[in-house]
């Protein structure tokens, strides 16, 4: 006679949690929060002339002595830093970003992220001119806080372009 196989029995309400339960959720939830940050500055980028950020809006993605390299400059600290990413946008007409395979690193309250991005560039608003399109890689160190998680370094690595820049 064959034992039938025993059901797993789910925690009744109220019941603790098994110790790997509760790490694997704090892990997946980390991990979640994470992408959110990284996701809401790439996709912010493309609608800066359409909701404009202020410096206090970017505090709530990066520490105050963030630094962010990219091929084209760089920026340290939240000072400053909507006008800098509002600069980089007015060069072009319209941008699409897109962000993938966030591999995230977690060690404690710290954790660092390996991701590609995919960005088209339009350069006028007919679309005339050639578009500029480029494939990079980031690397990227967050930190948890009181407030919550945020991104203290990414840095932008170009792999690939198709395209001109622009002038200047």
């Amino acid at each position: 006679m064959t034992a039938e196989p025993r059901a797993s029995r789910s925690p009744r309400a109220g019941e603790a949690q098994p110790p790997d339960l509760a790490r694997l959720v704090r892990s997946l939830s980390d991990r979640a929060d994470i992408s959110q940050l990284i996701d809401r500055y790439i996709t912010a980028f493309d609608l800066l002339t359409e909701e404009p950020r202020d410096d206090e809006w970017y505090r709530s993605v990066f520490t105050e002595d963030v630094r962010l390299v990219f091929p084209i400059g760089g920026h340290t600290g939240i000072d400053g830093l909507a006008e800098f990413n509002r600069a980089a946008r007015a060069k072009w007409a319209r941008t699409h970003h897109l962000s993938a395979n966030h591999l995230v690193t977690l060690d404690g309250d710290r954790a660092t992220v390996r991701a590609h991005l995919l960005v088209t560039h339009v350069p006028d608003i007919d679309g005339a001119a050639h578009h500029l399109s480029t494939g990079s890689h980031f690397d990227a160190a967050a930190v948890r806080t009181p407030a919550g998680w945020r991104l203290a370094k990414m840095v932008f690595t170009l792999v690939w372009i198709s395209g001109e820049p622009p002038a200047g």
